[in-house]
């Protein structure tokens, strides 16, 4: 069998899995990112972990290794400065892999980025060689591909369309910048958006039982599903924003596709719905009617990982 070996590396967790050919999650350990302030301690940890499943594998052909983590860089293996993770500055895993594990490859971008290629290999982007995915999580990460090449620009950090100025003067990002498109549409920023239409608008919920620090936005997205008229309200205008966004996005590389994927996704089309009228009322006539939206077809709990293990295959 040949495989390849995916890491997603998470603020919370570090998850490390093995990939089939076909692109089946074979075997998976984890472990607390949290726990290490050190980045040559956590690339002990990873090289660690990774040689085990390796050695599980027996006779197996292993491919290499690929990396999806906040803040990676693609051209040169390393994690810069990243925001929620302990161990601070330039970290440079890829080197420090490599110093461990003797393996044909061992790539590492963004988490965003490897979705992409995830998608492109193993979801609903197979045909398409040009289009932009966007990750909706705790914040909003995008990755774009052109000409059938993922995008990372002269310093391999392109594509943070997440930190692109929506809402002049309106909230405030992990970096300082007011009005990031990833305040309004991440899963963060729904919620933070219905307890802002609950004090305009002073109307109970279906959600009244729950305390604040409970509330989701998966549970927004039910809600609002379930006739909830804040909830409603909070998925329209969540939706009327990244419409707006995504039409703007498309001037700069006119994709043929938008590739959505995370958890405020798979609400489906209580925010799909919004997302692809504003979407219409807002791009150019030059490129109506000639751009999809589509659903991510990644599934959730394993699509860091393949992700990640199709940057090496």
């Amino acid at each position: 069998m040949v495989y390849s070996i995916g890491i997603d590396i998470g603020g919370t967790n570090t998850r490390i899995g093995v990939v089939s050919s076909t692109g089946a999650v074979t075997a998976l350990e984890s472990f607390s990112t949290r726990e290490y302030d050190d980045g040559q301690l956590y690339a002990d940890r990873i090289a660690e972990v990774a040689k085990q499943l390796i050695e599980n594998q027996g006779t197996s052909e292993c491919l290499g290794i690929g990396i999806g983590a906040p803040n990676g860089n693609g051209l040169n293996g390393t994690i810069e400065s990243p925001p929620n993770l302990n161990f601070k500055g330039s970290t440079q895993l890829v080197a420090l892999l490599k110093k461990q594990i003797d393996l044909p490859k061992i790539e590492l971008t963004n988490d965003a980025n490897a979705a992409a290629v995830g998608e492109k290999l193993y979801g609903a982007a197979k045909n398409y060689s040009d289009f932009i995915m966007i990750t909706l999580g705790t914040g909003l990460g995008s990755g774009i591909f052109v000409n059938n090449k993922l995008v990372l620009g002269a310093n391999g950090l392109a594509g943070e369309l997440g930190h692109v100025t929506v809402i002049p003067g309106g909230r405030l990002c992990g970096f300082g910048r007011q009005g990031s498109l990833e305040t309004y549409c991440s899963a963060t920023g729904i919620v933070r958006t219905f307890f802002e239409k609950i004090a305009e608008t002073g109307k109970s919920t279906l959600l009244d039982h729950r305390s604040i620090n409970e509330i989701t936005s998966k549970m927004i997205a039910h809600a609002a599903d379930a006739g909830d008229e804040v909830a409603l309200a909070t998925m329209n205008l969540t939706g009327d924003i990244l419409g707006k966004a995504l039409a703007s996005f498309a001037l700069h590389t006119a994709p043929a596709a938008f590739f959505l994927f995370g958890g405020p996704v798979h609400a489906g089309e209580v925010l799909l719905d919004p997302i692809r009228k504003s979407f219409s009322a807002h791009i150019i006539p030059t490129y109506r009617d000639k751009i999809e939206i589509i659903e991510s077809k990644l599934p959730l709990g394993d699509a860091a990982i393949l992700g990640a293990a199709a940057l090496v295959c």
